[in-house]
C-alpha cells in the first residue's frame, strides 16, 4: 500500500500496543489507522481505538491479513511468525526486520549471535538430554539457570537448577528446547532504550535500574543509580549490540553489572519495553511514540531527561484470579496507567503507576511510593 497517512500493523495488542496506539494519536498527521493481530478478543490496544484481528501471534492467515491492511507491521511482542513475515516482507514494510526478530526469539540462537560479534554475554550452553547437561554442567558453578529457547517472558521458562539432582525433575522438558547460562553474581539490572530511525539516527534515553522479584520487572528507577564511566560503557555496548540487527524501532538492551564493574548482556527485546514505561512522564518523548517516528522515518524525538521518574508495576496477587476494584491514586507526581485487563490473574501485570521527582530525588519517590502502595493494591470485587 501506499498513501500519505500510513496504517501501522501491530502484532500483539497487549498493554504495549496499548500505548503505542495512543501514542499514534499524536502523530495523526502521518498515521490513519492502527491495527493488532491479538489471541484475545477486546485486547488492550482495541479498548483505546486500534482495529483488531483476533488470531495468535503465529497464525499465517491472521498475519497475511495485516499485511494486506498495512503499510507498516511491527511488533509488541517477539512471538511472531518469522517464517510467514520474511515471505511478506517483500509486500509490506516490517520493522524490526524479520531476521532481527528471528534471532532475537530464540535466547540461545541471541546468544551465539552476540557473542560471534563479540558483545559481552554470561557463559551460556545448549543442552538436550539429561547427560548433555551433566556434561556440560561442569563448566559452571551451581546453582545455575535453565533457560527455554523460546516463549519465556517475566520468568517464564526460567527454571533454577540447585544440583546436578535436580535436572531429573526437568528432563521431559528438554526436548522443548533449553540452554543453561551461569548465574551472575550483580550489583544491579540495568536497560537501555535505545531507538534507530528507518534513516540510520540513533537515540538513547536515559539508563534504566531495574529491580526484579521472582524474574518480573517490579520497579525501575530512572536515571539508574550509577557512575558516569559505568553509564558511558553500558550506553556504547547497547549502541554496538542494535548495530548487528537490521531494521528500525525501539530495542531494549538488558544488562548485569556485576561486582566487578562489568557490564554483561542478558537479553534484547526488538519492542518497546516495560523498563521504558517511565518516558510517558519523564521525558518529552515517550518510547511508544519514538517506536512510531522510527518506523515511519520521522525524526527522532528528543530522550532528554526532564524529570527522575519510578515506575512500578501493578500485579495480580498470587493467589487470586477475577474482577478486582477499581485502582485509583490521587497524589501530586503520581500518574496511574491500567491497562483495560478485567481480570486479574496470577502476577499479571495490569497497570503501572510512574512517580516523578521535580528536584530529582529518588529517595522522595521511593516514599511516595511506600504511601501510596496500599493504595495500588490489588483486591477482588
Amino acid at each position: 500500500m501506499s498513501r500519505n497517512k500510513k496504517i501501522i500493523g501491530i502484532i500483539g495488542g497487549g498493554q504495549l500496543g496499548m500505548m503505542i496506539t495512543e501514542a499514534s494519536k499524536n502523530l495523526s498527521r502521518y498515521i490513519s489507522d492502527i491495527i493488532v493481530v491479538d489471541p484475545t478478543p477486546q485486547c488492550p490496544a482495541s479498548k483505546v481505538g486500534a482495529k483488531q484481528i483476533i488470531g495468535d501471534y503465529y497464525d499465517e492467515n491472521a498475519i497475511t491479513k495485516l499485511a494486506e491492511e498495512s503499510d507498516i507491521i511491527t511488533y509488541e511482542i517477539e512471538f511472531g511468525n518469522v517464517r510467514i513475515l520474511k515471505k511478506l516482507d517483500k509486500l509490506v514494510e516490517i520493522n524490526p526486520s524479520p531476521k532481527s526478530l528471528g534471532i532475537i526469539q530464540d535466547k540461545l540462537k541471541q546468544k551465539k549471535f552476540l557473542f560471534k560479534n563479540k558483545l559481552p554475554v554470561p557463559i551460556f550452553d545448549k543442552i538436550q538430554t539429561v547427560s548433555d547437561f551433566i556434561e556440560k554442567s561442569n563448566k559452571f558453578d551451581l546453582p545455575l539457570m535453565m533457560k527455554a529457547r523460546k516463549g519465556g517472558y517475566d520468568g517464564h521458562g526460567n527454571i533454577l537448577i540447585n544440583s546436578l539432582s535436580d535436572i531429573h525433575n526437568y528432563h521431559t522438558k528438554l526436548h522443548n528446547g533449553f540452554f543453561i547460562e551461569k548465574i551472575i553474581d550483580f550489583k544491579m539490572e540495568i536497560s537501555v532504550i535505545i531507538v534507530r530511525n528507518t534513516a540510520g539516527d540513533v537515540s538513547m534515553y536515559p539508563i534504566s535500574e531495574n529491580i526484579h522479584n521472582e524474574s518480573i520487572l517490579r520497579m525501575a528507577i530512572v536515571p539508574a543509580r550509577i557512575k558516569a564511566n559505568i553509564e558511558k560503557k553500558a550506553k556504547e555496548i547497547a549502541k554496538n549490540a542494535i548495530k548487528c540487527f537490521n531494521g528500525a524501532g525501539v530495542f531494549c538492551v538488558e544488562m548485569f553489572l556485576t561486582q566487578d564493574d562489568d557490564i554483561l548482556i542478558n537479553e534484547i527485546a526488538p519492542r518497546v519495553h516495560n523498563s521504558g514505561h517511565h518516558t510517558l512522564q519523564s521525558s518529552a518523548t515517550s518510547q511508544f511514540e519514538q517506536h512510531l517516528r522510527a518506523i515511519l522515518g520521522l525524526k527522532l524525538g528528543s530522550t532528554k531527561l526532564l524529570h527522575s521518574t519510578i515506575t512500578y508495576n501493578i500485579l495480580g496477587p498470587k493467589n487470586f484470579h477475577g474482577k478486582f476494584k477499581p485502582i485509583n491514586v490521587n497524589k501530586s507526581n503520581v500518574f496511574i496507567k491500567m491497562y483495560h485487563k478485567p481480570i486479574s490473574k496470577p502476577l499479571r501485570k495490569l497497570g503501572h503507576v510512574n512517580i516523578i521527582s521535580n528536584d530529582n530525588n529518588i529517595d522522595t519517590m521511593l516514599k511516595t511510593l511506600h504511601d501510596i502502595k496500599k493504595s495500588i493494591t490489588v483486591t477482588p470485587v
